[in-house]
């Protein structure tokens, strides 16, 4: 049979046995082909077969460096208790019937209300300089159409569809693979003063990692939804400030001060999402709190409303790292992580090895250990894989360098990384390490 060029393979492993190292288990692969036609992906089944899997001892979920070839597929999508969850693309995830407009004119409101529109939130974001709409798309129309339909009545305007964004974690290991990423035990007292801002899912403040910290916490999750789960949020904020212990839950550095802004909210279909208008608000708030660095461990597509709120906040001198994405070899860029003055981190193993979900390209700035590691969730721990894992590191050494006066210019502190860095894959910065593993300790004074 001949196959057109602009067809995908899609593999989804059903019924995962997982136990010990080293074991056997059959598994059902279901193979859909993805066509083009009329401009869209159509998902066809193709068949099913089966096989057989075996779990690796150590670095699971990570591969040898770029000369190795990836066993990810390309694009491959997030992963939920191991089984991969077939998703359309980043710029085809978006709140349904919803588009976001920065910097409107003046009666733009009542216009839009006339070509069908309606207004569901307007907010002025004082500290980026920037007014956003977020508007419900005229009955019997998609977001292309309204959309297209906005940028001719007004020419100029930043107009974008309410993207989501992904937390960039990956998948959950047993935890008989327990092989925590070693951090750098810095004291206490070490810059107390340092303020960090993160920008992630909700947290459970009783956890016993987050207890007595340092935290201020702000949602900005729809009044009409209920915020997102706090599992994601809750494994950052530990291992950026949590509170050491016998559970070893972190933290890089204990004294500083976490900002902490929950952009996720359950949707109707009882699901945790992220959105765009959830961003900007969370970043405008980050720049009113004058902090060192924002950790931002989301991705998405290159919105255009969101790509000019953070051109806003960098001209307020606001520091953003964010987590390479975990879409795989062959993905698209991720956003905001390859936005230009973004700091871009991907994850590796104990071994070095890149890890194998991890987004590859010319945007990717540094490597820190990001598989297998040790997490605060809601209820106790767990070990996770993702490039949202890496970040934290990069991240406080970030902010220590700020915190001593070394500016808050994302090319001054690539520099400043750089001479820190050890070279992985290829000579040089590349596509899959980028400059390469960060391995020297934070100074704290």
């Amino acid at each position: 049979m001949r196959r057109s060029l602009a067809a995908i393979v899609c593999v989804v492993v059903a019924g995962m046995m997982v136990s010990t190292p080293l074991s056997s288990a059959t598994a059902q692969t279901t193979i859909y082909k993805y066509e083009k036609k009329g401009g869209k992906s159509v998902k066809r089944l193709e068949g099913q077969k089966k096989g057989t899997t075996r779990d690796k001892k150590k670095d699971s979920g990570a591969t040898r460096s770029s000369s190795a070839p990836s066993r990810a597929a390309p694009a491959a999508a997030p992963t939920r208790g191991g089984a991969t969850v077939d998703r359309p693309p980043p710029a085809e995830r978006f709140e349904p019937g919803e588009v976001v407009v920065s910097n409107a004119p003046k009666g733009f409101a009542r216009s839009v209300r006339g070509l069908g529109f309606s207004v569901l939130e307007r907010v002025s974001l004082k500290e980026l300089s920037v007014e956003i709409f977020r508007l419900r798309i005229p009955r019997a129309s998609s977001v292309g159409q309204a959309l297209k339909l906005l940028k001719r009545q007004f020419p100029g305007l930043e107009i974008d569809a309410n993207h989501q964004f992904d937390l960039s974690a990956g998948s959950r290991i047993p935890e008989s693979y327990v092989r925590a990423a070693i951090g750098w035990k810095t004291p206490a007292k070490c810059r107390a003063k340092v303020r960090i801002g993160m920008i992630d899912s909700a947290l459970d403040m009783s956890h016993p990692a987050l207890k007595g910290r340092n935290i201020a916490y702000k949602s900005f999750h729809d009044p009409k939804r209920k915020p997102g789960q706090p599992d994601h949020g809750t494994a950052i904020a530990a291992m950026i400030i949590g509170k050491p212990g016998k559970k070893g839950w972190g933290s890089l550095i204990e004294g500083a001060k976490l900002f902490a802004a929950n952009m996720f909210e359950i949707n109707e279909n009882g699901k945790s999402v992220g959105n765009a208008m959830g961003l900007i608000k969370s970043i405008n708030w980050m720049a009113k709190q004058k902090v060192h660095a924002v950790n931002v461990s989301v991705a998405g597509a290159n919105n255009k409303v969101v790509r000019l709120a953070f051109m806003r906040a960098q001209r307020k001198g606001l520091l953003v790292i964010a987590a390479a994405g975990n879409w795989g070899k062959g993905a698209e860029p991720a956003y905001p992580a390859a936005y230009k003055d973004v700091v871009a981190v991907t994850a590796v193993g104990s071994r070095m090895r890149i890890y194998r979900k991890a987004n590859r390209g010319k945007y990717i700035d540094f490597a820190a250990p990001g598989v297998k590691i040790w997490t605060a969730v809601p209820g106790g721990g767990r070990v996770q894989s993702g490039t949202s894992f890496a970040v934290p590191y990069i991240t406080t050494m970030m902010a220590l360098e700020v915190a001593r006066g070394s500016g808050k210019k994302a090319g001054t502190l690539r520099k400043v990384l750089r001479k820190r860095a050890v070279d992985l894959g290829k000579p040089g910065r590349d596509k899959v390490f980028g400059w390469g593993y960060v391995k020297r300790k934070p100074k704290c004074a």
